[in-house]
């Protein structure tokens, strides 16, 4: 069973950066993907970023050039970078595990608790 545990969210003015977290235990096989997804109230959640076992990564149009995710496979961490922060970044950030499909997809079966991350303008 593989868990993962967020941290790092926060409230910060606009422009400004936040770093991300997510500490993974279990299994996680060396084959999966990792990726941040978001979800604003009232929204539907979407990706962010994933990141592959070759350490490829692709991100989400509204993120590319602002956002940069990273993974230490040593401490089995998982980061995500976010540097010009706007308001429309403000959500609860998830950090996911699984076969690569699955995370593309947008349905991993392993998901950390949140962080909440809030950008004032």
């Amino acid at each position: 069973q593989v868990q993962l545990v967020e941290s790092g969210g926060g409230s910060v003015q606009a422009g400004g950066s936040l770093r991300l977290s997510c500490a993974a235990s279990g299994y996680i096989y060396s084959s999966y993907c990792m990726g941040w997804f978001r979800q604003a109230p009232g929204q539907e959640r979407e990706g962010v970023a994933v990141i592959d076992s070759d350490l490829s990564t692709s991100y989400a149009d509204s993120v590319k050039g602002r956002f940069t995710i990273s993974k230490d496979n040593a401490k089995n961490t998982l980061s995500l970078q976010m540097n010009s922060l706007k308001p429309e970044d403000t959500a609860m950030y998830y950090c996911a595990a699984d076969r690569c499909p699955s995370v593309v997809a947008g349905s991993p079966d392993n998901w950390g608790q949140g962080t909440q991350v809030t950008v004032s303008s």
